[in-house]
């Protein structure tokens, strides 16, 4: 029974990732992915890891996927002309010395590789939600934050595509 289960969540799974990256509507995209989301947080019950079910559940499709219609109503999709702002290179610019810093600090990072040290009964006795917060926490401390910073260009760029291009004055001639 399990492996039926297990062959239903895998096969909707890849055809609804399939579907998120290559349907043209975005509405379509993201109730795409939230089947994805969601038939993944089943594989998770099929492991017995209830707690990352729930994580799954409340963080990707409560959070992300709402963030994600929300950037999507913020843009407006219905015009076809697109614009650029005149301050992008700016942006572009910053963004790159950004990401190569966060690469360097990962290159530099003393948690590469880092396997856990966390024995079996201990996880056990404690619990496995206590056992993730302490090593998220503790050991992980510098990718949860990166992941925050992510999140934040994210939305930084999601205001900056959304606002409308100002109007060219009076005295300027096109080019």
């Amino acid at each position: 029974m399990i492996l039926a289960f297990f062959g239903y969540f895998a096969l909707v799974s890849i055809v609804a990732g399939v579907l998120t990256v290559t349907l043209r509507n975005p509405v379509h995209c993201a109730l795409s992915l939230l089947a994805l989301l969601m038939h993944v947080s089943g594989l998770f019950i099929l492991l017995n890891a209830e707690f990352l079910w729930a994580v799954q559940v409340i963080v990707y499709v409560g959070a992300i996927l709402v963030l994600y219609l929300f950037v999507l109503m913020l843009m407006n999709l219905k015009t076809d002309e697109r614009y650029f702002h005149s301050s992008a290179p700016y942006f572009a610019g910053l963004s790159t010395l950004g990401s190569l810093y966060v690469i360097f600090l990962l290159l530099r990072s003393p948690f590469d590789g880092a396997k856990g040290n966390a024995p079996a009964g201990a996880v056990l006795q404690e619990g496995d939600t206590y056992a993730v917060g302490i090593k998220m926490f503790s050991d992980h401390l510098l990718q949860f934050e990166i992941v925050g910073i992510f999140l934040l260009g994210a939305i930084i760029g999601a205001i900056v595509l959304a606002k409308t291009p100002k109007a060219l004055a009076a005295g300027q001639d096109r080019r």
